[in-house]
């Protein structure tokens, strides 16, 4: 598993996607609608919600927002991002 936070400005949108890795979203401030398979859920402070695998999804954010996402199995490519400041910091 992986576990990342992210702080998502009021009005951004993310465009609808899918990975073959299964994801729990969790709001930790503020609130978004998350796009499920052309399905808007609106969610807020404490809630979560399950992704199983290769499920389309998007965002958009209606006010400032910070998420707990956890993917299982890990995203190679958020991997290869904390290598590569892992390395600066080294450097």
């Amino acid at each position: 598993m992986y576990q990342m936070t992210a702080q998502l400005k009021a009005g951004s949108k993310m465009p609808e996607h899918h990975h073959p890795q299964e994801q729990i979203v969790h709001i930790l401030t503020g609130r978004m609608k998350l796009i499920v398979d052309g399905t808007p859920h609106e969610m807020t402070t404490g809630d979560s919600f399950y992704l199983a695998s290769h499920v389309p999804h998007g965002v958009e954010t209606i006010e400032e927002t910070r998420v707990l996402d956890t993917f299982s199995p890990p995203r190679d490519e958020y991997l290869a991002i904390d290598e590569a400041n892992r390395q600066r910091v080294r450097d």
